[in-house]
């Protein structure tokens, strides 16, 4: 099970690939867990308090094994022991790493650091059977294709229009990239959502659950704890749309 997990900045996109890592971890699984996200806080989702080294700091590494900036690089740089030297492991045994970002060049620059990343990516997504990626906010990484070796895409929406014009590019970038299989998860929803739903299925696409507005998901992000450990009519509606993904791919 391959899964990504996107959405509009802000919809709880992180919160949600936290949990659902470590839920299947705490049925025996062994998950990967990656943060492709630049604001990198997927760590605080897990329980854990401090962030694994961002590979993308790594510019000695990279350098080794992937080339020099400007110069000639390696597209398939050596990454096979990336995720055991520099990932983190939780309570659950959830194995965390973070991608980081790239300063310097465009979203989409060839260069060692862009090319070490997918690299890694690649590899990952290929040999480990669980992997949730917590992607950055919005579309860009679209554009880039690093999803592309994903089983499955879930796009985060909250009950507004805003959100769901997002799930619209989102849609149509991932089928452009070759990406076909698309879930939607409504969060945060206070009810009356069914106006939402209907412009959901009205894109073809497959809502997999709704989360409830839960204020114990508001104080765990305040505290930076895992809201897993809060409990609640929320955490009951990720564990529903994990025994959906389970059953689907198992």
């Amino acid at each position: 099970m391959k899964v990504a997990i996107t959405g509009k900045g802000g919809v709880g996109k992180t919160t949600l690939a936290g949990t659902l890592a470590r839920l299947l971890a705490q049925e025996g699984r062994d998950v990967v867990a990656i943060d492709a996200d630049p604001d990198m806080n997927l760590a605080s989702a897990l329980g854990i308090t401090e962030n694994p080294t961002p590979i993308s700091t790594l510019e000695d590494l990279i350098a080794e094994r992937a080339g020099e900036p400007g110069g000639i690089f390696k597209l398939n740089p050596k990454v096979s022991d990336i995720l055991d030297t520099y990932g983190l492991r939780n309570e659950d045994g959830v194995r965390l790493l973070t991608m980081g970002t790239i300063e310097t060049g465009g979203s989409g620059c060839i260069c060692p650091a862009s090319a070490f990343l997918r690299a890694l990516l690649r590899h990952i997504t290929f040999k480990e059977q669980y992997v949730i990626l917590d992607m950055e906010a919005g579309i860009e990484h679209l554009g880039r294709g690093t999803t592309r070796n994903v089983d499955l895409m879930i796009v985060v929406v909250e009950p507004g229009m805003r959100s769901v014009e997002t799930l619209r590019r989102i849609n149509k970038l991932a089928g452009d990239i070759g990406i076909k299989n698309i879930a939607v998860v409504i969060n945060k929803d206070v009810g009356g959502s069914e106006v939402i739903s209907e412009k959901i299925e009205a894109m073809g696409l497959t809502i997999l659950g709704s989360i409830p507005y839960d204020r114990n998901f508001v104080r765990a992000d305040l505290d930076g704890t895992s809201v897993l450990d809060a409990e609640g009519d929320a955490i009951d509606a990720i564990r529903k749309i994990k025994d959906q993904l389970v059953a689907s791919f198992e």
